[in-house]
């Protein structure tokens, strides 16, 4: 087995936990989060955005003991400052049209170049970094990989409303996000040759400056060993976040056991992936996908199980049979985005809602009743 470490990113709201809004706050908090947690807190191009990024972690404990420490610790730097952070990939009635920006000259460039598709960018996702030195291998565990993104990305959706509105959707964030150009599900490439001269024509001909520019749901990261998946909503509790890091890390086991084992696993074109992405946006768990193989729709829970199967000979090697297990609890009782309905369902109340968000984010790493704000959750 390769070490296959782990990074965890996570970019979360700032609420006002009285009008349970947004809040333009991140200059006022990102010295001081600074100086506590170093690079691993930044800012984003929403002032009301605040990312944090756990340190190379060498197995999925490590991972949740760094997730825990910087909820825990950006909760309580909002606290001083009477806010409050909540976990999920939109908020469910702020207007993007009212978020400042925070002033940098990448965001403004970015604005410059995006118009109005950056300034409506007010989403909130999870990337999760799986190690992999070999840079001909994370093309082709990429490849493979691509067909298990809707699967992942129905356990982890957080954003069924939009400016107040109910979407009809469990994953809105990824149709705001697809706006942008070079994103959604990639196509496959041969060979690390293939990728890399994708990449230089791209810059060749002036379309991006870097690789960073191209935000696909799976990409080689540009900088670092890594493949980042990034189809994600942002779960709103720390157990699911923890969970599908597992997933995503075994699933990355899994293929490079096959990869050495000089064993293929089956590669679709992003069209047909593409086809799932939707069924997983459009009804989370609750629909059905597609089995290619079959050629017939199945249970979205079914394909999950089948995947659990699939990777299960790695779990232990991993040390992560307890993670990967919590996905049966997710299957059993919903992701944010259903809890999220469930709570707007009985209350008619998109603060209650709100709410719900802020204090599952903080569900298991602080006391909730000490935060500022009403009590409400």
């Amino acid at each position: 087995m390769a070490d296959f470490t782990l990074g965890i990113e996570e970019e979360f709201q700032i609420v006002d936990p009285v009008t349970r809004d947004l809040r333009s706050h991140i200059t006022e908090m990102i010295d001081e989060g600074q100086m506590i947690l170093g690079e691993q807190v930044k800012p984003e191009m929403h002032q009301s955005m605040i990312e944090v990024g756990t340190g190379i972690c060498a197995n999925v404990q490590e991972a949740r003991a760094d997730v825990i420490r910087l909820r825990r610790t950006i909760s309580e730097l909002a606290a001083k400052k009477g806010l409050r952070i909540a976990a999920a990939s939109t908020h469910p009635f702020s207007d993007w049209e009212l978020s400042e920006i925070t002033p940098n000259e990448r965001y403004y460039m970015l604005i410059e170049e995006m118009q109005y598709v950056a300034r409506s960018l007010l989403i909130f996702g999870m990337h999760v970094h799986v190690g992999i030195d070999d840079r001909d291998a994370s093309v082709h565990l990429m490849n493979a990989a691509r067909y298990f993104l809707p699967h992942v990305l129905a356990l982890t959706t957080s954003s069924p409303f939009w400016v107040g509105r109910q979407t009809g959707l469990k994953s809105y964030r990824c149709e705001v996000f697809k706006k942008f150009p070079r994103t959604d599900i990639p196509d496959y490439f041969s060979s690390i040759g293939e990728y890399d001269s994708y990449v230089n024509l791209l810059i060749k001909t002036g379309c991006i400056d870097n690789a960073k520019k191209i935000w696909w749901d799976v990409r080689p990261h540009p900088f670092f060993p890594t493949l980042e998946f990034r189809i994600c909503d942002l779960p709103s509790k720390v157990d699911e976040v923890v969970t599908i890091a597992a997933l995503f890390q075994a699933i990355i086991a899994k293929l490079y056991k096959l990869y050495r084992q000089n064993m293929g696993f089956r590669l679709y074109r992003r069209a047909y992936i593409q086809e799932n992405k939707w069924r997983a946006v459009r009804y989370g768990l609750d629909g059905k996908m597609i089995d290619f193989g079959k050629q017939k729709e199945v249970p979205t829970r079914d394909l999950i199980l089948e995947l659990l199967d699939f990777i299960d000979d790695v779990v232990d090697e991993l040390g992560s049979r307890k993670e990967i297990e919590y996905v049966h609890t997710i299957l059993a009782n919903g992701t944010s985005a259903d809890r999220q309905l469930r709570r707007f369902e009985e209350t008619g109340d998109l603060k209650a809602v709100v709410d719900g968000i802020m204090a599952e984010t903080v569900e298991g790493v602080v006391d909730g009743a000490a935060l500022p704000g009403p009590q409400k959750a």
